[in-house]
């Protein structure tokens, strides 16, 4: 009796099946790693910012011992490589001329975060008056004989307030002399190296203190927040005072 020969039943590589079931199980294996990294990205950015803003208060108090003031901001809408990019401006008596950019290129810093955007930058007018011009703010009586090496005294307190949110119920510093702030991921309301801001500011009331301009002099720092991610700093009286007094700028 003759047996018919088996027919071979083992096939050669995947089937179309088996192709889609390696496939899906490489896309989610994918997918479950772009979550850290994007979270590994956004902390190194948070992180390099955090450093640059530190180097930025370095810079601002540095230029005070060199020139007895804080330096004003740089004009916002002038783009990068322009005249007068970067430049702090030669005087910032008022509302409007306080509020900017921080002046980089007169610094000698970073024009930009780590998304590519420029820092906001506010300054109380009484700690950038020239020599001989202050009106050594919050002193009463004005000093007597007034600094000849500073245009602020140590019984100046700057205008500006840093609060935990925009309810404004707890304050986190009081009184500082300027503030710098990155406007983070989102950028909303920061100001680009082309001159231009980035519109519509945020929707979220803490977020919009640190936008609106020289609207007041409120702003806002508190754990990042998926809605809230800037990053501010700000000039603490105390350390500008201490490093002006050990320079002989003051009293």
């Amino acid at each position: 009796m003759l047996i018919a020969p088996m027919k071979a039943t083992l096939q050669n590589g995947f089937t179309l099946v088996e192709m889609a079931v390696v496939l899906m199980i490489v896309g989610l294996l994918l997918s479950g790693m772009l979550v850290p990294l994007s979270a590994q990205m956004d902390q190194k950015n948070n992180a390099d910012t955090q450093k640059s803003l530190s180097e930025i208060k370095e810079a601002i108090i540095g230029y005070a011992l060199a020139n007895g003031r804080l330096p004003c901001p740089a004009d916002p809408t002038i783009a990068t490589g322009s005249t007068g990019a970067g430049v702090s401006r030669p005087s910032c008596a008022t509302v409007a001329s306080s509020t900017g950019v921080v002046p980089w290129t007169t610094l000698g810093v970073s024009e930009t975060d780590a998304w590519g955007n420029r820092y906001t930058y506010r300054v109380t007018s009484d700690f950038a008056d020239a020599i001989g011009t202050g009106t050594y703010g919050g002193c009463s009586p004005i000093p007597s004989p007034p600094p000849v090496n500073a245009t602020f005294a140590l019984c100046s307190i700057g205008n500006l307030n840093v609060w935990a949110s925009a309810a404004k119920v707890t304050t986190v510093a009081g009184n500082v002399p300027a503030v710098i702030i990155s406007h983070g991921k989102n950028a909303a309301g920061a100001y680009t190296p082309q001159g231009t801001q980035i519109l519509p500011v945020s929707t979220y009331a803490d977020e919009q203190e640190n936008s609106d301009g020289s609207a007041d002099t409120d702003y806002v720092s508190h754990t990042p927040t998926p809605a809230f991610d800037d990053l501010v700093a700000w000039i603490s009286l105390d350390i500008l005072f201490n490093r002006m007094v050990s320079a002989g700028k003051l009293p």
